[in-house]
């Protein structure tokens, strides 16, 4: 990956030869260029702002030396496989999926404002020649985008292939999947009488999984309510494991759940309202499922299975009365998480009258793939380690 920057304080990126960053230039995995605007400019003082047109405080960057700057960067006429980036407290909030977005891209550049910012021209003239994104670090003025573009930069080339050292870790930090990472926690086992808890150090690595899921949920849930409201924090809900003992609950739950599927898909035959007793304990004796207990009564479970690389997802399913509150998703979430290391895909099936169903998966990431029988429909979305 190239990555440009245009400002007018080179110095400023020079964090950008420290740490992985550093490293990562060192190794060719990316190519970074920092460019001092004032080169394109024509007088003595090497004017880069002038003042406003209507009026106003402060100073507007000049067209110019921009313009000269992008024709020598980019060339004439249209460039394929450039983004510019104009970092901006007017722009696009950034966020993580707009970092994987941008980390796609072979060349970026970042054209750092200062002042009340760059004439409007100049970002037009830009976005007829190649793609342009206006981004913002959050609701707050900096002096200049040199501090959002050392931001942004890290945060991009951090999810370049080869620059970590350890991929893995990559999937479990903070808003990759929409939640805060969990607390972690190093040795010694004990510190100033504060111990760790006791299921990171039991091996289990289900209970492990199951334990980091919930505390990254609380944690969102109390520190960020934009992405996960209170109503997440199902303090009474147990999801473990299914047992025998469960199979006659969960035989009456899934009845109960697969009406309102009936409903939506007139003509359908559900196979959830058709299966025995027998049928149902067969699959929970053969299928991964795990099952949510809440308050002495099972209220919800879900099962999967590996069908050579697709971690197939099924019977999903949510007693009405805690509809709503994050555990459909929680269930779902959890059972991706027990996909094995063979499992590329996960897939599951749901009616194509189900709307409110693909929604739920469409927010989870699944994407539709057309009908696999009539009125059944398939979604997946890639597994990411």
């Amino acid at each position: 990956m190239i990555v440009d920057v245009l400002t007018i304080f080179p110095e400023y990126l020079a964090p950008l030869e420290l740490s992985l960053a550093g490293k990562a230039r060192e190794k060719g995995l990316i190519d970074v260029r920092v460019h001092d605007l004032r080169q394109w400019t024509h007088d003595r003082h090497r004017t880069v702002d002038d003042t406003p047109y209507g009026g106003g405080a402060g100073m507007v960057m000049k067209p110019e030396p921009w313009g000269e700057a992008f024709d020598a960067l980019l060339g004439e006429g249209e460039v394929d496989g450039v983004t510019v980036v104009f970092t901006t407290p007017s722009g696009q909030p950034f966020t993580q999926a707009v970092a994987r977005e941008l980390a796609a891209r072979d060349r970026i550049v970042f054209a750092c404002g200062r002042y009340e910012g760059i004439d409007q021209r100049v970002v037009e003239d830009i976005a007829t020649r190649a793609e342009v994104r206006e981004i913002s670090l959050g609701d707050y003025v900096l002096n200049g985008g040199e501090v959002a573009a050392l931001a942004i930069t890290e945060a991009v080339v951090r999810l370049v292939p080869g620059f970590m050292g350890n991929a893995a870790s990559l999937v479990e930090e903070s808003h990759e999947d929409g939640l805060l990472e969990y607390p972690v926690y190093t040795k010694p086992a004990a510190w100033r009488g504060r111990e760790v808890p006791p299921v990171l150090l039991s091996g289990d690595h289900a209970a492990i999984a199951a334990w980091r899921h919930d505390q990254a949920v609380r944690r969102t849930a109390e520190r960020r309510p934009d992405l996960a409201p209170a109503s997440v924090l199902l303090e009474d809900v147990e999801i473990r494991p299914v047992q025998p003992a469960d199979a006659g609950e969960l035989y009456v739950l899934q009845r109960a759940c697969w009406v309102q599927e009936q409903h939506d898909n007139p003509g359908v035959r559900i196979p959830a309202l058709h299966e025995t007793y027998d049928d149902l304990r067969a699959w929970i004796a053969r299928d991964t499922v795990l099952v949510a207990r809440s308050a002495g009564r099972l209220v919800g479970a879900v099962r999967a299975s590996l069908d050579g690389e697709s971690w197939d997802i099924g019977r999903l399913m949510v007693a009405p009365d805690l509809a709503g509150r994050g555990l459909g998703r929680t269930l779902l979430e959890r059972i991706e998480a027990l996909a094995p290391e063979a499992a590329s895909t996960y897939a599951l099936f749901t009616g194509a009258g189900s709307v409110r169903n693909q929604r739920i998966y469409k927010k989870a990431g699944y994407r539709l793939r057309g009908e696999v029988e009539p009125g059944v429909v398939r979604m997946t979305k890639p597994v990411r380690r």
